[in-house]
């Protein structure tokens, strides 16, 4: 049953990243420390191995044919890339230092913040 769940987390996810570039950090992380119960580390961490897959690969073709990005955009997209592989390795090392309700409540005060910002 646990498959089953793990799938509907991984679609969710992808369909939320397909339509609003989330997912990670959105869906699968809180998804894993709700209904599976690992802390925010191990949940982190997970999310980051479903994501060193190419799972955007799809995604980027669709909108790339239908004309919504441009090959600069393409781009833009692989040096933000760049900064994400140095930024995860470094924000891992925060997380593993922080306790994990430290570190949960952290995340909450974040997705608050983008909620407000994104509103108004």
């Amino acid at each position: 049953m646990h498959f089953f769940y793990l799938l509907m987390i991984g679609i969710a996810a992808g369909v939320l990243s397909g339509m609003f570039g989330v997912g990670g950090g959105v869906i699968i992380v809180p998804s894993l420390v709700l209904m599976f119960g690992m802390s925010q580390q191990t949940a982190s961490a997970t999310s980051l191995i479903a994501l060193l897959l190419p799972v955007g690969l799809l995604g980027v073709y669709e909108y790339y044919q239908s004309g919504k990005i441009s090959t600069e955009n393409i781009w833009f997209g692989l040096f933000i890339a760049l900064g994400l592989f140095a930024g995860a390795f470094f924000g891992a090392r925060v997380a593993i230092s922080l306790s994990s309700e430290t570190l949960r409540r952290l995340f909450a005060v974040f997705l608050v913040f983008v909620a407000i910002r994104l509103w108004f």
